[in-house]
């Protein structure tokens, strides 16, 4: 499913309906189900924020956050895992319409707004959900209300807040206008053909000109210890039961062979079906005794090693159990000795157990293990001139990315006047709303940059793509003709008008948060 987010999300399609679904959650989350609108409802035993000193409860943001979910869900037809759920951020975007909601709320009193008992009951006659025939049903809207446990007042209210919300938003809309000058950039920008030089400079070509100091390194490896210290190591003794050696002493009754083919059904399955116990009787059987037999050995290991885990004696107990002891050098989890090689549950303990201590049983396909941990040596961050090399190697390529990029942010100032820069040039090419630039590759926020600048003019940053950083310059702008723009003109204006109101919207909002005293409870959006 990540796949396919990864894929969708450059879509403009999928943009589109991302942005009017959470245009509309932020309209209509905020208490349309619940009471009031001062956000004092719900949980008094918590909080997901406050915003003004007014509370938005963990209630409404349960609520919210519900909503949200399932509106992606219907998106994708499926449910949302966790690692979708952190990557998408639902849990902020919830409580941001939550807040939003409520500054909008407080907001309509200082911009006159009001709402009538008739805009709240047009709206309510407006939903498809109350309607017979195309019409309001008094009946239906009762019943509607009935079925998911709401009383009419209640309900009425929230439908209250939802118009308010609404005709506030839609009063900032309706201050915005697109002007002649407006649509007269947009027609440029979508008909004009520029020309790009640039320059470009990736980590690999700026890496040979990074000087490093013992200083430099030391400084590097301190703050990534992490990446150079040597692994937790482990030495072990270890004996080894094979429960086969246990089926001597194991013995199944006919009771106990029905019950064993009964609970492992599905493994005798043939051509026609489930075979009957009387032609698979001696392989029940013999399976019956090997599982039995794992079981006896378990239970000798535990009962021996429980009655003499004080000790500490690991020979001792093999020699109870006239068993071997095996010994290996240290060694560390992600480079096991051969004879360990696969067995993590047993390399998992031995890594629990302090020094001399024993542990198990381990039980794995290789039979049961009692361990015990000779020796433990703690991981550590080698001298620098044990690692030298491998220190080196990293911070150069850390190093060269810092160093491409300032020297792309050198190159945009010297591209905004003369400069000796040797560039390269693109062929001509106009406006993608993808952000394809022929030679340098697809840059939606290069493109947007670029053709709002007349020739001989440059962005104040570089850009990077790729792994590479680009200054650029525009060489030439050729204009489109102009005869065409006022008969598109309008047809223009009403094509960018939506778009300008949701930017006016998002300003606006935004402007309502920096006045704001806001605090978030940080548990309420940790997807941890």
């Amino acid at each position: 499913m990540l796949g396919i987010i990864r894929q969708k999300k450059e879509s403009i399609i999928i943009k589109v309906v991302f942005v009017i679904i959470v245009l509309s959650f932020v309209g209509t989350i905020f208490l349309v189900w619940g009471k009031g609108s001062d956000g004092l409802g719900g949980d008094k035993n918590g909080y997901a924020a406050t915003v003004n000193n007014t509370r938005i409860s963990l209630d409404e943001f349960q609520s919210a956050y519900q909503r949200v979910r399932n509106m992606y869900q219907q998106i994708y037809g499926q449910s949302i895992p966790p690692e979708m759920e952190k990557m998408l951020g639902l849990k902020k975007m919830a409580l941001d319409g939550l807040i939003d909601n409520l500054l909008a709320m407080k907001e309509a009193k200082s911009l006159g707004i009001k709402v009538s008992k008739d805009d709240v009951s047009n709206s309510i006659e407006a939903m498809p959900m109350f309607q017979k025939d195309g019409k309001f049903n008094f009946e239906q809207y009762q019943q509607v209300l009935k079925s998911n446990r709401m009383m009419a007042k209640d309900f009425e209210e929230g439908q209250e807040a939802d118009v308010t919300l609404k005709k506030v938003r839609q009063s900032i809309k309706d201050k915005v206008v697109v002007t002649d000058a407006d649509a007269l950039a947009e027609f440029k920008k979508e008909n004009d053909r520029l020309e790009l030089e640039y320059v470009s400079y990736s980590p690999a070509e700026v890496a040979a000109e990074i000087k490093l100091t013992d200083a430099d390194l030391n400084e590097f490896m301190s703050k990534n210890s992490e990446e150079f210290k040597t692994p937790e190591k482990v030495a072990l003794s270890y004996i080894l039961i094979n429960p086969a050696n246990q089926g001597a002493k194991a013995s199944v009754s006919e009771d106990e062979i029905q019950t064993f083919y009964q609970k492992n059904i599905d493994r005798w399955q043939g051509k026609d079906g489930i075979q009957p116990l009387s032609e698979v009787k001696e392989r029940v059987k013999a399976e019956a005794i090997k599982q039995k037999s794992s079981k006896l050995a378990f239970e000798l290991a535990a009962d021996t090693l429980y009655k003499n885990i004080k000790s500490g004696d690991l020979n001792m107990i093999a020699g109870i159990l006239k068993l071997k002891v095996e010994e290996t050098p240290l060694f560390a989890a992600n480079a096991p000795v051969t004879a360990l090689a696969g067995e993590a549950a047993v390399i998992k303990k031995a890594l629990e157990l302090k020094a001399g201590e024993l542990g198990g049983p381990v039980e794995t396909a290789k039979g049961i293990y009692i361990i015990k941990a000779k020796e433990r040596k703690a991981a550590a961050l080698p001298p620098l001139a044990e690692i030298r090399g491998a220190v080196e190697a990293k911070a150069r390529a850390a190093k060269s990315v810092d160093a491409a990029k300032k020297k792309g942010e050198d190159a945009a100032k010297q591209l905004s006047g003369k400069t000796q820069l040797k560039t390269g040039s693109t062929p001509g090419f106009g406006y993608s709303s993808k952000g394809e630039i022929p030679v340098i590759g697809s840059s939606i926020e290069m493109s947007e940059a670029v053709f709002k600048l007349t020739a001989g003019q440059a962005p104040a940053n570089p850009f990077k793509i790729g792994e590479r950083w680009y200054a650029v310059r525009v060489k030439s702008r050729t204009d489109a003709p102009t005869s065409k723009f006022e008969a598109t003109k309008e047809e223009l204006k009403k094509k960018m008008l939506p778009k300008k109101q949701d930017d006016a919207l998002a300003e606006w909002a935004k402007g309502l948060r920096a006045k704001a005293k806001i605090v978030i409870n940080p548990a309420v959006i940790n997807d941890k």
